[in-house]
């Protein structure tokens, strides 16, 4: 019986004993800090991931999802803007890219299942088919409907309707080309012969008819050489455009006695010869003269060709001379190291905290040369010109002063000057990445109005690639239509506002990343 006790008594002391071992506090244990993310850089990041989710068309091959992935963005920024919990703005930014991703997977069986339709989607709407309204809009219904149906896993649907409606975009692209682009010649002719204006210059305009005669003939017996039909298309309204003009001038000039023919002309090589800084030589034969202005370009054209390939070798020989420096000072690391003695370990924690001195340094100091450039870029420009703020780590420069004919993209003279500026800002930046935005007022059909968006926004972009401002790859163009409206368009102030197109630029060494 004592034996009993004695057993259990020792197996309770067992028992406290581990009860207690367990219940021993142990070291503490270290967290380390989480990172604070910011919902307004985050809100930024993700306005950047919708931009190239719709640069990539995912707003038409994955409508309703990529809709809704737009809807939880703009919440997000209302969100940030009201100074909403910030937990409230993360569900919205987790809601919006869990759609984009979701959009993604549905336009990649979009692009799959219909890549020829998008084929010749993209080839009406650059002849000119958004012009036609009621009916292109009716063929876009249809290819949305082919994109909603894969959304909702209605492959059938899709399979047996996609080339129907690539047969009708394929019948748009030869009517906008015959009626919206022949159609606008023929009828510029024909006014022009109703107004008798065809006897000033009757040569001209029999060879712009001519020339579109034989475009209508080609356009009949070639239906598929879709890049010569809209290339000469693109020539007869040039032509015709271009008859105009001449017998606009023969019109003025029959009315002038000769010397004043004379002196109108001879005034204006003098223009263009003062404004390129050659010699005045009015006292000399027109054809010397022409000869001057051509030399004169010519020679300001190599001085440009010969700057830039010196500017282009100073910019390699300083790279070269950073990167040999940065070794240098690797290798004399690595000396002061051996020499004094450190350990591997010591070496590596030392240069892990030089790199995160020398990235903070050059943080701070992109971030100083950012506000410095932003600075010289606002104070650049007018008033009436451009309005220039920053978005997070990107500079826009709202052009309000950029100003097209109505219902056309052709970029005019009097917007050279303000381009130039916009080049110079764009230039002063190092390799920066650039967006072209165009936007329109409500004025007219939703579809017409993106359409122009865009040809204004690429006119500009090719404007900037042909002055040389940036490459082609580092410049993309975007139009939004009346889609991001800055002001109300019940009143022509606030659709004079809304017209406009914003440069949104990123610079090459973005301050903070």
């Amino acid at each position: 019986m004592r034996h009993h006790l004695f057993v259990k008594t020792l197996l309770l002391l067992v028992t406290l004993a581990l009860i207690s071992a367990c219940k021993t506090p142990g070291p503490p244990v270290t967290m380390e800090p989480a990172a604070v993310i910011s919902p307004i850089d985050e809100t930024n990041k993700l306005e950047a991931e919708i931009t190239t989710a719709r640069q990539n068309q995912l707003d038409i091959l994955s409508p309703e999802i990529f809709a809704q992935a737009e809807k939880y963005y703009l919440k997000a920024k209302a969100g940030v803007e009201k100074g909403s919990d910030p937990s409230d703005i993360f569900e919205y930014i987790g809601d919006s890219r869990s759609n984009l991703q979701k959009s993604e997977e549905t336009a990649k069986i979009a692009r799959t299942m219909l890549g020829s339709v998008i084929e010749s989607r993209t080839m009406a709407r650059a002849a000119g088919a958004p012009k036609i309204g009621k009916d292109y809009d009716g063929v876009e219904e249809d290819f949305l409907s082919l994109t909603q149906a894969i959304e909702k896993n209605n492959i059938k649907y899709t399979k047996k309707n996609a080339a129907g409606v690539e047969e009708a975009y394929r019948k748009l692209e030869l009517r906008a080309i015959k009626i919206e682009t022949i159609g606008e010649v023929r009828s510029i002719l024909e006014k022009a012969e109703k107004d008798g204006v065809t006897e000033y210059a009757p040569e001209s305009f029999a060879l712009a008819k001519k020339m579109l005669d034989d475009t209508d003939q080609f356009i009949s017996q070639n239906p598929y050489a879709k890049q010569e039909m809209l290339k000469m298309a693109q020539d007869d309204l040039f032509m015709a455009r271009r008859a105009i003009s001449l017998a606009d001038h023969c019109k003025s000039i029959g009315k002038m006695q000769p010397e004043e023919i004379a002196l109108y002309i001879d005034d204006t090589l003098h223009m263009i010869t003062t404004q390129l800084g050659a010699q005045d030589m009015r006292d000399q034969k027109f054809s010397t003269q022409v000869d001057n202005i051509l030399n004169s370009t010519e020679s300001l054209k190599n001085d440009l060709q010969f700057l830039t390939k010196k500017l282009n070798e100073k910019r390699a020989e300083f790279d070269a001379l950073q990167s040999a420096d940065e070794m240098r000072i690797t290798a004399l690391n690595q000396q002061i190291a051996v020499l004094e003695g450190k350990t591997k370990e010591e070496q590596m924690a030392k240069e892990k905290l030089l790199t995160e001195q020398r990235a903070t340094e050059q943080k701070l100091a992109a971030e100083r040369k950012f506000n410095q450039l932003f600075t010289a870029v606002q104070n650049s420009f007018d008033a009436n010109e451009a309005e220039v703020y920053k978005k997070g780590d990107q500079l826009v420069i709202r052009l309000k002063g950029i100003q097209f004919p109505i219902g056309q993209a052709v970029i005019m003279p009097e917007n050279y000057l303000l381009l130039s500026k916009a080049q110079r800002a764009i230039q002063s930046f190092d390799k920066p990445s650039v967006v072209i935005e165009g936007h329109t007022d409500s004025t007219g059909t939703y579809e017409l109005n993106k359409h122009l968006s865009q040809q204004r926004a690429e006119a500009v972009r090719d404007y900037l690639i042909a002055n040389q401002t940036l490459p082609a790859d580092k410049v993309i163009s975007l139009g939004y239509g009346p889609d991001r409206p800055l002001a109300s368009n019940a009143t022509p102030d606030g659709r004079a506002i809304n017209r406009r197109i914003d440069i949104i630029l990123s610079p090459g060494s973005t301050p903070g990343q």
